[in-house]
Formats: structure tokens, sequence, C-alpha cells
């Protein structure tokens, strides 16, 4: 197997908060004088929302479960702010992109709506970072489904055997990327999901940056 392409995934493997992401939401609807919501009612929510055009539906699901004013437009806006504020790199992820540009095809597909998921790689200054940059929102289907990989597939030219997928979620990432012939190298983190056997190697967010380019190699 030879290696020509690699696929990444943007959230918690390539850019992460420096604020608790129950802290991102919850000060986003105190701003948007919304009622508190839970994190995990956000992501089951979320989930059903990824070809979505913005996160206003996602909050619009939410708040009607509760006797509010709150404009879910607004509570949008207001946790798309927080994300801005708070969302970094992984420290050298773009020289280290660069690098792997000269050998590979590189591309992002990451899961969510369309404004959202566009705003960090304005955020991050990654609109340029990839030779291709899928998000969810602009596609039919969101990973784990096949679709979503085969978009990615179709982008960047490459056949699934000689394209790695590098996330960190065992069901959207590393399944998904499985599922659809694509070889899956896992991101570990401290509280993050537990090594998925279905991953073709793993590796800590720490030493992505160092470690990925050796990985493929021996892949």
């Amino acid at each position: 197997m030879t290696i020509t392409a690699v696929g990444f995934d943007l959230d918690e493997t390539l850019a992460v908060p420096t604020r608790e992401r129950t802290a991102i939401l919850a000060d986003a609807t105190a701003d948007a004088d919304a009622p508190p919501l839970s994190r995990e009612a956000y992501l089951d929510v979320h989930s059903r929302h990824l070809t979505s055009d913005s996160r206003t539906p996602i909050f619009e699901e939410l708040l009607s479960e509760y006797d509010t004013e709150a404009d879910p437009e607004s509570l949008a806006n207001a946790y798309r702010r927080e994300i801005a504020d708070a969302l970094v790199p992984v420290p050298g992820a773009e020289p280290f992109l660069q690098g792997l540009r000269t050998k590979y095809r590189v591309g992002l597909l990451t899961n969510g709506p369309r404004t959202a998921q566009r705003d960090k790689l304005t955020t991050l200054g990654w609109t340029d970072a990839f030779d291709v940059a899928l998000v969810t929102g602009d596609l039919d289907a969101g990973k784990p489904d096949p679709v979503a990989f085969a978009s990615l597939l179709d982008e960047l030219g490459s056949a699934p055997g000689e394209t790695a997928y590098v996330g960190d979620d065992v069901d959207a990432d590393i399944a998904g990327a499985d599922n659809a012939g694509l070889v899956p190298i896992q991101v570990l983190y401290e509280g993050g999901p537990e090594p998925s056997p279905r991953a073709a190697a793993h590796v800590s967010r720490a030493e992505l940056i160092d470690r990925l380019p050796e990985l493929l190699e021996e892949l």
C-alpha cells in the first residue's frame, strides 16, 4: 500500500478550543438570553443537522423544548463568536500541512453546518491550507456516511486504499473512514475517545505533527 493522499478531521484533531465546550455553550446562551442547554443535548441535535447551512436549525430544535423568547439565529451567532474566540490550531499545524502538500494531496472533511465550519477555517486562517476543504453543510451527507468520504475521494482524485484519514472520533472518523475503504489513523488525547481497533494506526495529538509523516511512510 502506498499513501498518496491524506484527509483530516478538523475539530479536536487539527484545531482545539482553549476553553471547555460546555463553558463556550453556557457563555453563548447567556449572551443570547437563552435558557441553559446541555452539551449532550446539543451534540445529539447537531448530529441530525450535519448538512445544514447554519446552526440556527440546531438551536431552533433545542429551544423548542423551552418556554423562551430567545432567538435561535441570535444564539447561533453568539455560539459562533464564542467558538471563534476560543479556537486555536494544534501548534505547528500550518507549516506541517504545507510540508505534507509537497508529497501528498491533502484534504479536509469536517462535520457541521456550512457557515459554522467555514467560519472556523477563516478564523484559523486556513481557507487555503488544504488542496480540498469539504464541509458537510455543503454535501448530501455527513460522516460517518460513506457518501461524505466518497466526496472527499472525488475531490482529492485518490483511491480509497491510498488515502489516509486522520481524526479522533471513533464512529464518525475511524469507523466511517474504514467502512468507506480509507486507511484510518486515530488521534488520541486526554479525555478523548478510547483507541479504536479499527484504526490502522494511533497517534497522540501532542505528537501528531512530528509522527504523522513517519506513520504515512510506514502504512
